[in-house]
């Protein structure tokens, strides 16, 4: 079994302690409820926490207030990386989390770095629905004993700077704030750019300080950051749909009734719906709050992203290797 912190074990058992009053509690009263934990990292104000929050209302709408989930948001109960290890270990059921931090426990995840394969968010979309290419990530999560429910997304990663970007030479040089993904940063690094590994907390004062030129993030983080007051210019580089997952323990659906398995399943679709709405809705939003903030949106052309496809082509090979054939192909819709 893996170690954890303690200081997140002890949270877990204190979780566990109070489903367990929970529970008996409701076996005095005659009525079988459900608590169940699901954790994130990612604060209320996000499209992580309304998917989270949309599946957890449909599944107690769906069993008649029989099947009670708890969201445990900010790291509450763990950080990324302790979700991960304690939904495998089967202490936690439910997590909505981003695909980025998963890469280190499924590498195949990796595909997900595949950088400037769509034109629109409408295309990704399509194609991590697709039947094919769901089935092939759905075996990743089965090897590591999760069950994938649904893939939602924040929109696109887009890249901030106070540095006009107009076409791929314009890259050159800038130092970019990344995650730490050694994807992420060879992808910068074919385009001329510098990138540069932070904690994102220090990203607003790495701008304001000019530690950095430039950074790289969903609209909602940008927002919700106020990362636009340090740029002058918000580029649509659109190189990496945001991806967030919504997985549970495959042993913990297995011991669940067919009909609690139908609803936790119907509850997740619906969850998707809403989730892919509401990204939407908020980066149109997110948009406008930039604009009259006199950010200037920055859209490429078509020929700019199809050359800095173009340029990944040896990054594409290298994940390629990583998560095999069949996967990149179902991903990409070869």
């Amino acid at each position: 079994m893996k170690k954890l912190n303690i200081r997140n074990s002890m949270k877990i058992m204190c979780v566990l302690l109070v489903l367990g009053l929970s529970a008996c509690q409701a076996q005095e009263t005659g009525v079988q409820r459900y608590a169940w934990p699901l954790g994130t990292s990612s604060p209320e104000d996000t499209v992580t926490h309304l998917y989270a929050l949309k599946f957890v209302t449909e599944v107690a709408r769906l069993s008649d207030g029989k099947m009670l989930i708890d969201i445990y948001p900010n790291g509450t109960i763990g950080g990324d990386r302790e979700l991960l290890e304690t939904c495998e270990e089967g202490d936690i059921p439910f997590v909505v989390q981003n695909t980025a931090p998963q890469v280190s426990f499924m590498p195949e995840m990796a595909v997900f770095d595949l950088p400037c394969v769509f034109d629109n968010i409408e295309a990704a979309r399509e194609a991590v629905d697709n039947q094919e290419f769901y089935q092939e990530i759905q075996k990743v999560y089965d090897k590591r004993g999760y069950r994938l429910l649904g893939i939602a997304d924040q929109g696109f990663r887009v890249m901030t700077s106070n540095t006009l970007v107009l076409q791929v030479p314009d890259f050159k040089g800038q130092k970019i704030r990344t995650m730490e993904n050694a994807n992420h940063l060879a992808f910068w690094q074919v385009l001329g750019a510098n990138p540069t590994p932070m904690a994102f907390s220090e990203v607003y004062i790495g701008l304001q300080q000019k530690t950095i030129d430039a950074q790289e993030n969903p609209y909602e983080v940008i927002a919700s950051a106020k990362l636009y007051e340090q740029q002058k210019y918000v580029i649509q580089t659109n190189h990496l749909p945001h991806y967030i997952c919504l997985f549970m323990n495959e042993e913990f659906y297995q011991n669940l009734s067919g009909e609690q398995q139908q609803i936790i399943d119907e509850a997740a679709a619906n969850a998707l719906v809403y989730a892919r709405e509401q990204a939407d809705i908020r980066v149109t939003d997110r948009i406008k709050v930039m604009e009259d903030s006199h950010t200037e949106i920055i859209d490429l052309p078509d020929e700019v992203r199809a050359e800095m496809r173009e340029l990944s082509k040896g990054l594409y090979d290298k994940i390629r290797a990583a998560v095999g054939d069949s996967l990149a192909d179902a991903y990409i819709g070869k």
